[in-house]
């Protein structure tokens, strides 16, 4: 990325950011005889889940110098995602603070 295509925050003026990606889950484990989840015998393994639902997500810009949230929808990284499209985020009015 060149120096005159840097992503600006249009709070604090920074061009530090991430990409966060929130999402919410609930596990389920069917109780059997050996242990929590039929994939758990020896020990109780929280990622050896028998079902799991995706209940809520949220992708967003996080300005690393004032925290700020920018709502971007991101469905895959491709060459079409660049600059242009990240600071169209940034300028959204609708940040997240």
């Amino acid at each position: 990325m060149e120096d005159n295509n840097l992503l600006q925050c249009p709070n604090c003026g920074s061009h530090n950011f991430y990409i966060k990606y929130e999402a919410t889950y609930i596990y389920s484990y069917n109780i059997d005889s050996d242990a929590p989840g039929l994939k758990n015998t020896e020990e109780f393994l929280p990622f050896m889940y028998d079902k799991r639902e995706q209940k809520d997500a949220h992708q967003f810009l996080e300005c690393k110098g004032c925290f700020m949230k920018f709502p971007v929808y991101l469905s895959q990284w491709n060459d079409k995602i660049g600059f242009n499209e990240l600071q169209r985020a940034l300028n959204n009015t609708n940040a997240i603070i």
